[in-house]
């Protein structure tokens, strides 16, 4: 069985909202859940796994009631499980992959809960390549000029932005999650190159922003 892990855990600071902005509406629902959605659209046997703070749940839970969403742990097909969030995101990390049994196959993806629009030959690619290369993330190429404070000018074509969801083979993230935390952890694939396991590139989709500011909204409701 193959495992998608959506992490959501922020607190809307630099949108400046007292609302999470995973919970913030575009084009009429939930950011969270359009990213669910956007899962399900890939694979409805795919076993999704939501991490959120167990501060927000309840709210979540009021929010699936309002909108006729699925509830954590519902029955059915549509049906997905929740972890609590953890301190940092390789922790809430850790909770998700708590869930997936010790001794289960097949692949897992660790996806931004504010990213509603990995397209689906994004998410079936990453997938399809972890199977063979165990990690891998979607990237895409920097089009503007980057420039190093202290060093100057730097090549772009060198350099990629990567998304979500990054997809890892199950026992290759579950070793690779159970080494001390690191500050440079600062995504999974950077946690399973510590483990000096080789990172896989696919190309991602360039709609598959991450929520951030009110100007991302904005966008995000001309993508809707």
């Amino acid at each position: 069985m193959d495992y998608v892990i959506i992490v959501a855990g922020g607190k809307g600071l630099r949108m400046g909202s007292d609302i999470p902005k995973q919970f913030l509406p575009i084009g009429g629902k939930p950011v969270l859940m359009r990213t669910i959605e956007r899962f399900r659209e890939y694979s409805a046997d795919l076993q999704i796994i939501l991490v959120l703070p167990k501060a927000q749940q309840a709210y979540w839970q009021q929010l699936c009631k309002d909108y006729n969403f699925p509830l954590p742990g519902e029955a059915g097909s549509e049906s997905y499980l929740q972890a609590d969030g953890g301190e940092t995101r390789f922790h809430s990390v850790q909770h998700g992959l708590a869930l997936i049994p010790d001794d289960a196959t097949g692949v897992v993806g660790v996806h931004d809960g504010v990213r509603p629009f990995p397209s689906v030959e994004v998410i079936r690619n990453c997938y399809e390549a972890a199977r063979t290369h165990q990690a891998v993330i979607p990237v895409i190429p920097v089009v503007e000029t980057l420039r190093h404070v202290a060093e100057g000018t730097k090549p772009r074509g060198d350099y990629r932005l990567v998304q979500t969801p990054q997809a890892f083979d199950i026992q290759l993230l579950k070793a690779a999650n159970r080494q001390p935390y690191c500050d440079a952890f600062t995504d999974d694939a950077s946690v399973v190159e510590a483990l000096g396991h080789p990172i896989t590139l696919v190309e991602g989709n360039r709609e598959n922003i991450k929520l951030t500011t009110p100007y991302d909204l904005k966008i995000a409701e001309v993508l809707i």
